[in-house]
C-alpha cells in the first residue's frame, strides 16, 4: 500500500524529527557537522522568525521530509529573495514527488512574502540532489560560496 503524504508548516513538536532529518542531510554535506543541540537551536529560531519558514512532508509514519527558507534582501533583485537552507527527503520517500511538493510550498510561502527569486546552496558532490534540482528547473550560477567564522567576536 502506497502511503500518501501531505505538506504543512512545521510546529515545535516536530523539532526532534527535523533534527534527525538534518543529521541525515549533514552526512552528505561535507561542510557541515551534526550537532543536535545546534540544529535544535537553529530550528527554534526559524520557527519563531516571521521572515523564515519550515515546511514538512508527513505521512502516517511521521515527518518524511523538510525544507527551510528565509527571506533576504537582494540588491541584484532590488527586493526580497528566498534563501533555501535545508531540503531533505527520507530515502524511502524519494522519487514520489515529495521534494517537488516541498519546493513548491516554500516557493509559495516566499512569493507571499515578496520574494522575487529563490536560491540555494547544494553540496557539489551530492549528485542525486544536483540531478533533482536540474530536473526541477533550477540553474547553476557562476557564483561560489565562501565563508568565514568569527572568533571571540572578531574576525
Amino acid at each position: 500500500m502506497v502511503k500518501t503524504s501531505f505538506i504543512r508548516q512545521a510546529v515545535e513538536n516536530d523539532i526532534a524529527e527535523l533534527t534527525n532529518l538534518l543529521k541525515n542531510l549533514f552526512t552528505i554535506e561535507e561542510d557541515f557537522q551534526c550537532s543536535s543541540e545546534l540544529q535544535q537551536q537553529g530550528l527554534n529560531l526559524l520557527l519563531n522568525s516571521p521572515g523564515a519558514a519550515i515546511i514538512v512532508a508527513e505521512d502516517d509514519s511521521g515527518v518524511i521530509g523538510m525544507i527551510t527558507g528565509q527571506i533576504l534582501i537582494s540588491t541584484a533583485e532590488g527586493g526580497p529573495s528566498l534563501h533555501i537552507e535545508d531540503l531533505y527527503v527520507q530515502q524511502q520517500a524519494r522519487g514520489k514527488g515529495v521534494g517537488k511538493r516541498l519546493l513548491e510550498a516554500i516557493g509559495k510561502w516566499g512569493f507571499s512574502h515578496g520574494a522575487r527569486r529563490m536560491q540555494l546552496l547544494a553540496d557539489k558532490n551530492n549528485y542525486d540532489g544536483l540531478g533533482f534540482y536540474a530536473h526541477s528547473g533550477w540553474q547553476q550560477t557562476q557564483l561560489i560560496c565562501l565563508r568565514s567564522y568569527f572568533k571571540n567576536g572578531e574576525k
